[in-house]
């Protein structure tokens, strides 16, 4: 069970006498049973695990409004025609017959089932974003903890091998004092027509914010290497830049099938999806736009001709960003710039730079260098996921299998300190988001101020000399928490 303490901090709950955990459990003989919510790219994905260590893990159930996405796992993993499901509130009002669910829905589908789930004692995987709003994700984790029930989210990133050595590299004082953290998402211009201009992430009315959508992650990691340093300030500037009615070239058409000057465009829907399938190319992202069968030729061009994926990119609802930096200061002054741009040529492979007392980390893709200040000599580190065969969970640097890995672990052990994305943490990285998206939105340096635990709930001081009117404050009250005897927990990053 994750307990917060008087001051908010999160503990393992273990008895330090025995060494158990303390919502008490045997270690489990038999495979963690889960039931995936939302059979799609990371619903498959995660399933996977269940092939690869068919003794630690089962897939019992799934639930799919989309018949294809619905039968197809099912029949990888020999699901019972009981437990298929077209909805997750079907599963939810059955009696519990699983020790953990994957919420894999759409963004503004995780809060109502993981509430459910929660409370009817479930193990929770859920995958990022938590929920498009602070509150929605505060309502997640208090279900959780009032439940007793283990949640991770899928903050893929922390598990990633190289994302963990960098982390023992700041822990052990390589760079010395950390100073200054740069750190960059290039999503990829493909990438981003695909997702966030013609896809499922192009609209925030729809799905949310892109900071959110695609950069919670990286918010995330800054958050982890901090330490124990809460950020004390956040501001953000972003836009939508390019893909706008008025940048459609003369004599394009609204759909890329008609479009007689489509060859000369980068974004053009034969490229990113005809071209891959004529190359037998039928994973991401094309299998995205056939939802209903195997991607083909055939399927792939009817699918572009009447679906979503054909239309013009200058032609489409997308309103979220395409680029946006966020910047963060520190306890003790650490400071960090965080920039996520759609127009790159790499694919989501992070750049980072993390400037310290006593040296330089750098990062960009699987190795990592460290100059050394006084030595004047640069080190070269890797790590290595060790993934067992090809299963297809080799996404995010291998992270994606060591994320399931790690969680089916912690079920099985009953032991919560093997998630590295547990609730309090996730939360804390959830509302930094928020709260940069607000700066963005209201052109202005957003506080965040320190709250503490308080019996009363009419107000709420703060020492803060930078606070004014202006400022903003996050409340996070859980009532009768784990032996608080009805105080209200307050608290913010």
């Amino acid at each position: 069970m994750i307990k917060l303490d008087q001051g908010g901090k999160e503990t393992e709950g273990f008895d330090s006498c025995m060494g158990q955990s303390s919502s008490q459990g045997a270690r489990m003989t038999s495979p963690v049973s889960i039931i995936v919510v939302g059979a799609g790219s990371r619903g498959e994905i995660y399933s996977k695990f269940a092939s690869i260590h068919p003794g630690r893990m089962k897939v019992v159930g799934v639930a799919d409004p989309r018949k294809f996405a619905r039968t197809n796992l099912k029949k990888q993993h020999n699901i019972l025609d009981e437990n298929t499901f077209e909805d997750w509130q079907s599963v939810a009002e059955k009696e519990k017959f699983a020790d953990a669910v994957a919420i894999c829905t759409p963004d503004r589908l995780h809060k109502e089932p993981a509430v459910a789930f929660a409370k009817k004692g479930y193990h929770i995987l859920l995958e990022k974003p938590m929920a498009t709003t602070a509150e929605d994700c505060k309502a997640i984790v208090e279900a959780c903890i009032q439940s007793g029930v283990m949640l991770s989210v899928g903050h893929v990133l922390r598990y990633d091998p190289v994302i963990s050595k960098i982390k023992e590299l700041i822990d052990t004082g390589v760079v010395g004092d950390v100073i200054h953290i740069q750190h960059l998402e290039p999503v990829g211009f493909y990438h981003f027509a695909h997702s966030f201009v013609r896809g499922n992430w192009r609209n925030e009315a729809e799905s949310s914010f892109a900071l959110l959508a695609k950069s919670c992650h990286d918010i995330d990691l800054i958050h982890h290497w901090a330490g124990a340093r809460r950020c004390v300030k956040v501001s953000s500037f972003g836009s939508v830049s390019h893909f706008k009615k008025e940048n459609k070239p003369t004599g394009a058409a609204d759909r890329c099938l008609d479009c007689a000057i489509e060859k000369g465009c980068p974004y053009s829907a034969s490229k990113i999806y005809l071209d891959r399938v004529k190359l037998g190319h039928t994973g991401w992202p094309v299998a995205v736009i056939c939802p209903n069968s195997c991607p083909d030729i055939e399927s792939v061009t009817e699918a572009l001709r009447i679906g979503p994926y054909g239309r013009c990119v200058y032609e489409c609802d997308n309103d979220v960003c395409t680029n946006q930096v966020v910047n963060m200061e520190f306890e003790g002054g650490l400071t960090a710039a965080f920039s996520m741009v759609a127009f790159t040529e790499m694919l989501c492979q992070r750049k980072t730079t993390i400037y310290g007392s006593k040296g330089e980390l750098s990062y960009d893709g699987d190795q990592i260098h460290v100059f050394d200040f006084l030595t004047q000599r640069s080190t070269k580190y890797t790590a290595h996921s060790n993934i067992p065969g090809q299963f297809g969970l080799s996404g995010h640097g291998g992270a994606d299998y060591h994320l399931i890995d790690a969680f089916i672990s912690a079920v099985a052990n009953n032991d919560p300190s093997l998630i590295r994305s547990g609730p309090k943490d996730a939360l804390v990285s959830h509302l930094l988001v928020f709260e940069a998206e607000r700066s963005r939105l209201e052109n202005r340096v957003v506080y965040c101020v320190r709250l503490v635990l308080s019996r009363r709930q009419d107000r709420i001081s703060s020492t803060d000399p930078v606070l004014g009117d202006g400022g903003l404050v996050s409340i996070f009250t859980l009532r009768s928490c784990d032996g608080l005897d009805g105080a209200n927990l307050r608290w913010s990053f």
